[in-house]
């Protein structure tokens, strides 16, 4: 079949779909309304929906009063029986996969139920309005003149009382339809290895043969790759292997720290980088504007949305809203209601909104994952944008970081402490560490208010970290590749005390 005709089919596919985005970007809390609706009814005869009462629930107040808002701990007992082949208990219809996530480096496993209706009405549905969304503002586009080259995590799946649980990317490849499955690369064999290292050179090995055009991934894992398929070639860019290569769609951890890197792999100023936000428990939003660092949130995956305004988290004023509520601005956690048997399940990821005609967000942090030891309130946000601030005015390159507290003892004042592996070192670290905290005074009133004069907090502590020794950590965890992510900030010092103690032998660039 000639390219120009395969590109005029599927384009023409995924347009159609363009027409029902339009819908819900027009109506958007008609739709939410409606959904809700639409999973109360369908759940009404389960164990959870009469034990509720789904059936009588009319409105979104009444479900709001009725059901609790719960993280997983909550829904565990529930999903425990279903994972031991129970049915009709958060679903009405048989629950088969499970998703094996640990949301962080934790040892702990969450079993997330992916149902038929979540996989093809959620995951499967994102993927081609990802796709329908690029074509759409890039009506030039070869995309489907080449492959698209996917970085999972994916190892094998495995089976217990009847029920399969592994990385959703091992479940999604396991269910890819055919034609997905020829327009991708590495192979269905490959993207299964479970050992991560043996994998990553055989990705290498099988995907440099290939017309890539496209890139799907972690951006810490990708730029793994990339460095590796650059050593294996000996080419000093990307297109020099991959010459029709035109997007990345990246996701899983913010892109700021890596923004710069990925400019010198990929020396393009047309290049696309499309961000999307998906996770275990669904597929939330995508970018649908070129060039932008904003998410349009996607309405009719059978997710429910509810947000709580993060000032009243886990407090006694605690309340979640709906979408016709939010405004901009405000850091809100994310509470979701889905078609995978989740009712009022906080995710633990905070957003915020940029806009809401339509509902566009940013990814701020977790809900987990901040530092507000001395009310200061540090989020994720206002690290990744210091930091590459300071990468810039520095012309160093960071790899990853993570921080915590140090805690006051008598008299002695709290700080934070920062360990930071760098591609390309600063010079001056004194002067890095200065710049840094200069740069988060000023994106955080409240971080700026307890280091004046040094009042509670002293300046940060900056360790630079030796070589892989974050890589080296995952590693020792059993948590290389896919979606594991470095814990970027935290209230406890368990991570940084293990890093501490890893970070030997002495730096060595």
């Amino acid at each position: 079949m000639a390219i120009p005709l395969v590109n005029s089919i599927a384009s023409w596919f995924l347009k159609k779909r363009f027409h029902q985005i339009e819908l819900f970007l027009k109506y958007p809390n008609e739709v939410q309304v409606e959904l809700l609706q639409d999973l109360l009814k369908t759940a009404k005869n389960t164990e959870i929906g009469e034990q509720y009462d789904f059936s009588s629930i009319k409105n979104y107040r009444m479900f709001a009063e009725r059901v609790p808002i719960s993280n997983y701990e909550g829904h565990a007992d529930l999903i425990e029986r279903v994972r031991r082949g129970e049915n009709n208990i958060l679903w009405p219809t048989q629950t088969r996969w499970f998703a094996k996530s640990s949301g962080t480096t934790n040892a702990k496993s969450k079993f997330i139920p992916v149902t038929n209706e979540s996989l093809e009405d959620c995951h499967y549905a994102a993927s081609k309005d990802l796709l329908c969304l690029y074509l759409n503002n890039n009506e030039n586009s070869q995309l489907f003149t080449g492959k698209g080259l996917r970085l999972g995590g994916s190892k094998e799946l495995y089976e217990e009382n009847g029920t399969i649980f592994g990385d959703l990317s091992a479940i999604l490849i396991d269910n890819m339809p055919l034609w997905a499955e020829f327009s991708s690369t590495p192979s269905n064999r490959v993207s299964l290895m479970s050992d991560w290292e043996v994998k990553m050179q055989a990705i290498v090995d099988e995907t440099i043969k290939e017309n890539v055009t496209s890139l799907a991934g972690v951006p810490s894992w990708m730029l793994v790759l990339l460095n590796n398929v650059l050593e294996t070639t000996q080419k000093t860019n990307v297109f020099e292997v991959w010459p029709n290569l035109e997007v990345y769609f990246h996701g899983g951890v913010s892109f700021d720290p890596y923004h710069d890197q990925y400019g010198k792999l990929l020396p393009r100023p047309d290049f696309n980088y499309y961000e999307i936000y998906n996770a275990s428990e669904g597929f939330f939003a995508i970018q649908d504007q070129n060039h932008s660092d904003e998410l349009l949130l996607m309405l009719d995956y059978g997710i429910f949305y509810e947000f709580i305004p993060m000032n009243t988290y886990n407090t006694s004023r605690q309340k979640a809203i709906p979408l016709s509520q939010v405004v901009t601005g405000v850091n809100y956690a994310v509470v979701i209601t889905t078609n995978a048997g989740l009712w009022r399940y906080k995710i633990g990821d905070t957003v915020r909104f940029t806009s809401i005609n339509p509902y566009r967000i940013k990814i701020t942090g977790r809900t987990k994952h901040h530092i507000n030891a001395f009310g200061e309130e540090l989020i994720i946000e206002n690290a990744e944008q210091a930091l590459k601030k300071v990468c810039r005015e520095t012309h160093s390159e960071i790899v990853d970081y993570t921080a915590a507290p140090v805690f006051m003892i008598g008299r002695e004042k709290g700080a934070h402490e920062w360990m930071i592996e760098f591609k390309t070192p600063p010079n001056d670290v004194d002067q890095f560490s200065q710049l840094f905290d200069n740069a988060l005074k000023e994106l955080n009133s409240d971080y700026e208010a307890k280091r004046a004069n040094n009042i509670t907090l002293n300046e940060p502590k900056v360790h630079i970290a030796r070589r892989h020794l974050f890589y080296d950590w995952l590693k020792s965890k059993d948590k290389l590749g896919g979606q594991h992510k470095i814990p970027r900030l935290s209230n406890s010092r368990n991570y940084i005390e293990e890093l501490i103690e890893l970070n030997t032998p002495a730096n060595t660039y």
